[in-house]
């Protein structure tokens, strides 16, 4: 016997919100994995610590993918033990969820000095690298108008002059542009590329932090729902 009246509408707005889940979930997948690669191929961060939060949305996100998919069998069948199952599993993902956030805010802090030693380190490296390597440290500064870590004095060695810094630091990039006018404001960027990376970051950890949030926020309503689900079912039950 199935749940009749007001239930069976708590069991549909189950179904869709896990319908809404699933898709999160997959979101979260995307945004994670967009995340890793703009971290470690886009800006070349090899701190291991960086990863921390891209691979926890990307486990959250495959886990709710597969919850959600629980859920909806659940409320779909109406079955008791995969709805109350499904609101344990919400209920732990929230707890991860809450405390990832928490995670993440913290390491925005962080990102200053994680930043600073990935530059520095594509600096030290530049000269020795593959071409792949440069035009990736090259883009960045020709996209961000910058030059170096905290400025074009970054690149002193550089050349044999000391005074030299890559084509791509240049206002107007050309063959050459870059030799020995290190500290001429009118053709090379003495701007730093490490505070608008900083801000970069933390601007996109905090959109994940509060997309997290808004998904633990739903989910809470999916959980009552749930529950009262799970009540119908057993009422049901009991009727029978």
């Amino acid at each position: 016997m199935g749940v009749e009246g007001g239930m069976k509408c708590v069991k549909f707005l189950l179904f869709f919100f896990n319908f809404i889940f699933w898709l999160c979930g997959l979101a979260l997948v995307v945004l994670g994995v967009l995340m890793q690669v703009n971290l470690h191929n886009t800006l070349n961060i090899k701190d291991p610590s960086a990863s921390g939060a891209p691979i926890v949305v990307i486990i959250v996100g495959v886990v709710i993918f597969f919850i959600a998919f629980f859920g909806c069998c659940g409320a779909w069948r109406e079955n008791y033990c995969m709805v109350t199952t499904f609101a344990v599993l919400v209920f732990m993902i929230i707890i991860i969820e809450v405390a990832a956030a928490i995670a993440g805010y913290v390491y925005r802090k962080k990102l200053s000095v994680v930043v600073e030693d990935s530059l520095a380190d594509m600096i030290h490296e530049y000269k020795n690298s593959t071409a792949d390597f440069r035009k990736t440290v090259d883009k960045l500064q020709e996209d961000w108008k910058c030059c170096g870590s905290n400025s074009s004095m970054d690149w002193r060695g550089f050349g044999p002059d000391g005074m030299s810094v890559p084509d791509s630091c240049c206002v107007n990039v050309t063959q050459d542009c870059g030799v020995g006018f290190m500290m001429d404001a009118a053709k090379v960027h003495q701007m730093g590329c490490h505070d608008a990376l900083v801000k970069l970051l933390q601007d996109n950890l905090l959109w994940v932090i509060v997309g997290v949030l808004v998904i633990a926020a739903l989910q809470v309503l999916g959980i009552v729902f749930a529950c009262c689900l799970m009540r119908g079912i057993r009422s049901g039950y009991e009727v029978m």
